[in-house]
């Protein structure tokens, strides 16, 4: 195929075509002193996205993850915190994501280990091993990762496993456990490749899972085994359950929601017909733990789901890309808020399967869905829990509208009963997708 080299023939009829538009003149006057965002923000599309729903479930105040990406697991536990604080009674409540990050960093620790010394006879340029030692220990999950984590060590209230400063900003953190654990995969893969024996390779494992459980010990505390749950309700009346362990916790007033509970996704894509499951290998953190599994969804058939979900009092965590088309002081996305096409000159448009396969989107950030705003029965913007504290948007609630759902929400969890018919299609044998498939990325921000 022949090259094309820019001349400066091209070169000159561009500057010509930019000094004839005043349209581009007008961009660079605004650009040359002005954020782009705040030059492309429309404050009179923005008046649209205002905090009031047709459909609103009153929920407690926002949390804060503060320096860290546990979006998911926040996320997650507010979906939790507003089912255990309806049956109890209480005005305010808030489960420990320490003890649920704790357990997470410990578990994938091990899963990353075991994939390492699964794939210990490919070359360590290997596609696939680059992207197990790429993605190491990380803040970032889904929803199945979650389910995990309680299935196999409960929850408890945050005031019995509380933040510290390195459970709250992690960076450090995972920077030493990436650095331990990428230090010994050379020596695991050489210890399988030269036959050193599985007795061998288990101790070489178990010390080192043994060291960072105690690094872990030292960032978050030490995990109790029981705990006491104090509370008083809204009558004021006092409450105390005593020597509660963290499984039997989970299994009061968590068990039903989890085991009931559907991962489904929106991917538009030729290699993903809806209607069918979907695994991704290498994809989780508890080794022997449930595989992360979604239901692939129309977006018509999603918003149905998540509708009658909030029709009925119960929030539904969700996964989106918030990378695009946001105001975070503002506390709003919405693609018709931002004129960048026009400020820019530049052809923006792409449709959601191709932004999946490109890597222009993917999800990347969990919240919670509180609301929605229905015109005759049709949605035009819903109402959204975050956890990046209460300083932005309508003290941390924040507001998308339909046109950016319907481009940039990829993943939702759905409780059975609210699926219908549907609901059967969770129980399909997956098909497996490559572990760098983008249904298997995590929301980390």
């Amino acid at each position: 195929m022949m090259t094309h080299p820019v001349t400066q023939e091209q070169l000159n009829a561009w500057t010509e075509a930019w000094q004839a538009d005043p349209t581009r003149k007008l961009a660079s006057m605004a650009l040359s002193a002005t954020e782009l965002k705040n030059a492309a923000f429309s404050q009179q599309a923005a008046n649209r996205m205002h905090q009031r729903f047709s459909l609103e479930i009153p929920t407690m105040p926002v949390t804060n993850q503060q320096s860290t990406g546990r979006c998911w697991l926040f996320a997650a536990a507010n979906v939790l915190r507003e089912h255990i604080a309806r049956e109890l009674n209480l005005e305010r409540f808030e489960l420990s994501q320490s003890w649920l990050a704790f357990w997470d960093k410990f578990e994938r620790a091990n899963y990353f280990i075991e994939r390492i010394i699964e794939t210990a006879d490919l070359p360590a340029d290997d596609r696939t091993v680059s992207f197990i030692l790429q993605t190491g220990v990380h803040d970032g999950g889904q929803w199945t990762m979650f389910v995990n984590i309680v299935d196999k060590y409960g929850i408890v209230p945050k005031d019995a496993f509380d933040e510290t400063w390195q459970s709250s900003h992690s960076r450090d953190m995972n920077y030493l456990i990436n650095r331990a654990l990428k230090a010994a995969a050379p020596k695991l893969r050489r210890m399988v490749r030269e036959g050193a024996g599985e007795e061998a390779v288990r101790a070489f494992r178990d010390e080192l899972l043994g060291k960072i459980y105690g690094f872990l010990c030292s960032c978050y505390g030490v995990p109790p085994r029981t705990f006491d749950f104090e509370y008083t309700d809204k009558d004021k009346a006092f409450h105390a359950m005593r020597g509660c362990t963290p499984k039997a916790f989970a299994e009061q007033f968590a068990a039903d929601i989890l085991r009931e509970t559907v991962s489904v996704i929106n991917a538009p894509n030729a290699d993903k017909p809806f209607h069918r499951t979907y695994t991704i290998r290498y994809l989780g953190n508890v080794e022997g733990g449930r595989p992360v599994v979604h239901l692939n969804l129309t977006m018509d058939e999603m918003k149905a789901a998540i509708i009658r979900q909030l029709q009925a009092g119960e929030v539904v965590w969700f996964g989106s890309d918030v990378g695009h088309d946001g105001m975070r002081d503002k506390g709003i996305w919405d693609d018709r808020c931002f004129g960048f096409e026009l400020l820019s000159g530049l052809p923006l448009a792409i449709g959601k399967a191709d932004a999946l396969d490109y890597g222009f989107a993917a999800m990347n950030h969990a919240m919670v869905l509180t609301g929605v705003n229905l015109v005759d029965g049709k949605p035009d913007r819903w109402k959204i829990e975050n956890s990046w504290g209460d300083e932005k948007g309508e003290k941390g609630y924040y507001v998308c509208s339909d046109t950016w759902f319907d481009q940039y929400v990829f993943q939702a969890a759905i409780r059975k009963a609210y699926l219908g018919d549907l609901a059967e299609l969770a129980s399909q044998p997956p098909v497996e997708l490559a572990p760098w498939d983008p249904m298997g990325t995590l929301a980390d921000k």
